[in-house]
């Protein structure tokens, strides 16, 4: 007899969830029976960027779960408010958050434009916050508690600021302090909080719209993603919280040691390693 999914029937709420890394993961928990409320912008297709919340939550429902697509923008504090009400009104709780929303621009400081830097802080770093600010209460009453923010570990090595712009950087580490303090915070409450970065650059149309259509090419696939994701969401948040987890190094600590699944090229060594990132 197959034992229950430890996320059957929780219910995690995604940022940003319509397409790329973040619909990955929520598929992912999806066939796990989880529930999952989607808060994205992308209501309409985008020209460059295939997917919507609507294909996404079609997606969802397709592998399993229970779906709630809502349009909204984690800029607007009352649409995040709102968001995770309709998601405690729909599936009378939050178990799981799952800070995926995320802006980049790797322009350096003398060029970028202001509203680019305010865009990218109020995504990355401020959604995050307000995200988990607004679930926080729930979270309390969930006893399978995480918090899962898609930023790197922290590294002031100097090497990276000659090719990754202050602004992105400043953002993306600020989105792992928040995950860092909510974990410290919210320790005596049994709520996990942790941060996933992927080894290499991922296959996604955002990768190759923005940085370079030859990285799809030296990129794994978005299931390494959203295996790690849920191979971090389905442990006991007693048992991991306040860490800075890397995809590949999860999956390895789970017993995979066949990576080629995930990727298109010949062998691992061909692979674009992602930002702050080293071989390992």
């Amino acid at each position: 007899m197959s034992t229950p999914s430890t996320l059957h029937g929780r219910t995690a709420i995604i940022s940003g969830g319509s397409r790329g890394i973040g619909e990955a993961i929520a598929v992912r928990l999806a066939r796990a029976g989880a529930n999952v409320t989607l808060l994205a912008k992308t209501a309409e297709p985008h020209p460059k960027l295939p997917g919507t919340i609507y294909t996404a939550a079609q997606a969802i429902e397709e592998a399993g779960g229970a779906a709630l697509p809502i349009v909204g923008d984690v800029r607007d504090d009352q649409q995040v408010a709102d968001a995770v009400a309709q998601t405690v009104d729909r599936f009378g709780g939050v178990d799981i958050v799952v800070n995926n929303a995320s802006a980049l621009d790797l322009t350096a400081t003398e060029q970028i434009d202001m509203k680019r830097y305010d865009l990218m802080q109020d995504i990355n770093a401020r959604g995050s916050f307000v995200l988990a600010k607004n679930a926080i209460p729930y979270l309390r009453k969930s006893d399978h508690a995480h918090v899962l923010t898609l930023s790197p570990p922290i590294t002031l090595d100097p090497q990276w600021f000659d090719s990754i712009g202050t602004a992105y950087t400043v953002s993306k580490f600020s989105m792992t302090l928040v995950a860092l303090g909510l974990a410290r915070e919210l320790a005596a409450d049994g709520v996990a909080s942790n941060t996933l970065w992927p080894r290499t650059t991922i296959s996604t149309a955002a990768v190759r719209n923005i940085l370079s259509e030859k990285l799809i090419e030296r990129s794994r696939s978005t299931e390494i993603m959203s295996d790690a994701a849920y191979a971090i969401l389905s442990k006991s948040p007693d048992t991991a919280t306040g860490q800075c987890y890397i995809d590949d190094d999860v999956l390895a600590a789970e017993g995979v040691t066949d990576f080629s699944r995930y990727r298109t090229v010949d062998s691992d060594d061909d692979l674009e390693l992602d930002f702050w990132m080293t071989r390992r």
